[in-house]
């Protein structure tokens, strides 16, 4: 397995340092490659983007993990699917241009708006499938493997995005396993992963702290979860993520991609990045 960082850790430094030295310090601390999340701008914009950061990697020799687009087909684009399928293709096309091989898209955050009744995740199904199926057929014409990430409270329990991946039913498509963003639907992350292992394409590793919802608000820089508990960003190593056990199970499954580190914490964003890329380096060395 090789070590990535997603882009998006660096916060504030993504634009203030401009791509060249968020790419320099990434192999500075240890890592062999980014994850990009889709860029803001027009697709032109977004294009001429993923050619300078492609001629920036081969420069320092790193390696391109997955791009990160969002996506929903439930909502998106107005409830207009074939519209939304559209613009998730031209995403494709991004991700091309940079060289990935791999790109996550999201599948849906919540159930059809103006609902008088909120409809299940079971009900929607069929319809997220259909739109993740016909995207992931034209990533495979252009050589890019698709994922959805357990990621935006409606799709983030392993059982969720489990039932995505087997309805779409298609080669080129499986999951971007986040080994934290399970905490945000309630699951612990070793039994989600247990479960997710198998359908791994690409692995985010992120951490987090975390109080009972019953314990007082600990105010700025935490967030909910699904049943109302508290967590909050963490340094790697620093929170109750079981990184090295999720780690196991991983490579217990067979897989042997990226790892591609994602630092949400209140620490600054040049230190946070820094020691996580080495307590993710010590963790994988010990599995």
């Amino acid at each position: 397995m090789k070590i990535a960082v997603s882009t998006y850790s660096f916060g504030k430094y993504a634009e203030s340092l401009g791509w060249d030295e968020i790419i320099r310090l990434t192999k500075e601390y240890g890592a062999e490659g980014i994850d990009v999340s889709e860029p803001a701008g027009t697709f032109e914009e977004r294009i001429a983007t993923a050619e300078l950061v492609a001629s920036i990697c081969a420069k320092y020799g790193m390696g391109l993990g997955c791009y990160c687009t969002s996506g929903d087909f439930i909502n998106g684009s107005g409830g207009d699917l074939d519209a939304e399928v559209e613009k998730i293709c031209r995403e494709v096309d991004v991700a091309k241009t940079y060289g990935f091989s791999t790109m996550r898209h999201d599948c849906a955050y919540a159930p059809p708006k103006g609902e008088k009744t909120r409809r299940s995740f079971d009900s929607c199904l069929d319809r997220i499938a259909e739109g993740a199926r016909r995207v992931t057929r034209y990533a495979a014409s252009k050589g890019i493997v698709t994922c959805t990430e357990n990621h935006g409270f409606f799709s983030q329990d392993s059982s969720r995005v489990e039932k995505i991946i087997n309805a779409v039913d298609d080669d080129n498509f499986g999951a971007l396993v986040d080994i934290g963003n399970f905490m945000c639907a309630d699951e612990e992350p070793k039994k989600a992963v247990s479960i997710m292992a198998q359908y791994a394409r690409h692995v985010h590793v992120k951490d987090f702290y975390y109080k009972d919802g019953m314990s007082d608000d600990p105010g700025e820089g935490w967030f909910r979860t699904r049943c109302r508990d508290y967590i909050k960003g963490a340094i790697l190593g620093h929170g109750v993520v079981p990184v090295r056990q999720c780690l196991g199970l991983l490579k217990k499954a067979g897989y042997d991609g990226w790892l591609t580190l994602e630092y949400e914490g209140m620490e600054d964003n040049l230190k946070g990045v820094r020691i996580s890329v080495a307590n993710l380096k010590a963790a994988l060395e010990r599995i």
